[in-house]
């Protein structure tokens, strides 16, 4: 199995909980956020000597949820603060940006990094639409047609025109090419059918995070193997990633304690100005194509929110204790899904970043070693 450390770069210090969205930015303070850019990428790049495969950021706006509006210049920073783990952006939200910067930029991070980077192409979650004031109900018709465009101007050599139903570029050659041929890998977020035969028609990578139910992530990757199948292709284990909150310390009683302050700040702080924009977008718009979909996005997030912190540990929607413990949950977990890859979010609200750096260095001593055979 292999590891992703995945950070989100949230703002630890809002006051209150928030009831707008898009949250104001007045309780900003930029010489508090130069300090958190420095201790986050420090924490990032501090994943490769803790033993990690990878290290990922994404894309979020408007909000104190997550600092990264460009996940591509966090890449770049650690493209030279590591030599060995491969950079997981996962990622850019392509239906939102355009789809020819963000093939250059990839291409440059492929190149920078000498191939270690990870493509992600994500749709984005409901409420980001408002953020860049593009119709929710477009996405998927963009993220096809961007994706598309994507690969066409890594792979094509000479300059070529393209006139789509979103874009339309009369004449394309991007400098420079990727590094990894013909492309770099892709990764694209699968939650439900709709986004699974996405992922699988592109012969991409699977991820599935905030987990409310095994069964449910089970059926995911099991429509995944078989759309694979019909595209004429056969993922294996380590085209699935798998993401968790993950608490790491040396006791269950520390590493409970530590989880159940940060997944707070977490859901009543971070999640909150995001639920109130998701279920606008969601009402009132067909981001979601297929008959319960919607009803089905919230009430996963409703029932990770409403757990307690036993109820989410027992149900594997998290990982929590002891080196020993987390081995077990990992085991158990692995056990239902069969993926190879598991990503760690171990800056869990506004957990403390010494205890994220002992979870991270128990990690290596104890936990990696543990499951070195799985």
């Amino acid at each position: 199995m292999k590891f992703n450390f995945f950070h989100l770069m949230p703002w630890p210090d809002y006051p209150r909980e928030p009831q707008e969205w898009p949250v104001s930015n007045r309780e900003f303070d930029p010489e508090r956020g130069r300090q958190l850019y420095a201790s986050y990428i420090d924490t990032m790049a501090y994943a490769e000597e803790c033993g990690f495969d990878s290290v990922g950021c994404n894309e979020h706006h408007f909000s104190p949820y997550g600092l990264m509006s460009n996940p591509n210049l966090i890449a770049s920073s650690l493209v030279y603060r590591t030599k060995r783990v491969n950079i997981a952006i996962l990622g850019n939200l392509v239906p939102l940006l355009n789809p020819i910067r963000v093939a250059e930029e990839y291409a440059m991070l492929d190149v920078m990094s000498g191939g270690r980077v990870l493509a992600g192409m994500m749709r984005g979650i409901p409420h980001e639409y408002i953020a860049y004031n593009v119709p929710p109900s477009d996405s998927r018709g963009r993220l096809r047609e961007a994706v598309a465009l994507i690969i066409k101007a890594w792979t094509e050599p000479e300059p070529f025109g393209w006139e789509g139903e979103f874009y339309q570029f009369p004449s394309v050659s991007i400098w420079p090419r990727p590094y990894q041929k013909p492309y770099p890998r892709l990764l694209m977020s699968g939650t439900n059918e709709e986004s699974v035969e996405f992922v699988a028609e592109h012969r991409a990578k699977l991820g599935i995070v905030l987990i409310a139910d095994l069964n449910v992530a089970r059926g995911n990757i099991d429509h995944y193997y078989k759309t694979a199948r019909a595209y004429g292709w056969e993922p294996v284990p380590e085209d699935i990633l798998i993401g968790h909150h993950t608490c790491i310390a040396e006791s269950d009683e520390e590493a409970r304690e530590h989880m159940r302050k940060g997944l707070e700040y977490f859901h009543h702080i971070l999640m909150r100005p995001q639920r109130s924009a998701q279920q606008l977008v969601i009402q009132k718009t067909r981001y979601y194509q297929r008959e319960g979909s919607s009803d089905r996005f919230e009430a996963r997030l409703a029932t990770l929110r409403a757990r307690s912190l036993e109820e989410q540990i027992e149900s594997g929607s998290i990982y929590c204790g002891s080196p020993e413990t987390v081995v077990q949950q990992i085991q158990r977990v692995h056990k239902a899904l069969g993926h190879g890859v598991e990503q760690f979010t171990m800056k869990v609200g506004n957990m403390p970043d010494k205890v994220v750096r002992r979870g991270m260095e128990l990690f290596r001593e104890r936990v990696q070693p543990a499951l070195k055979d799985l």
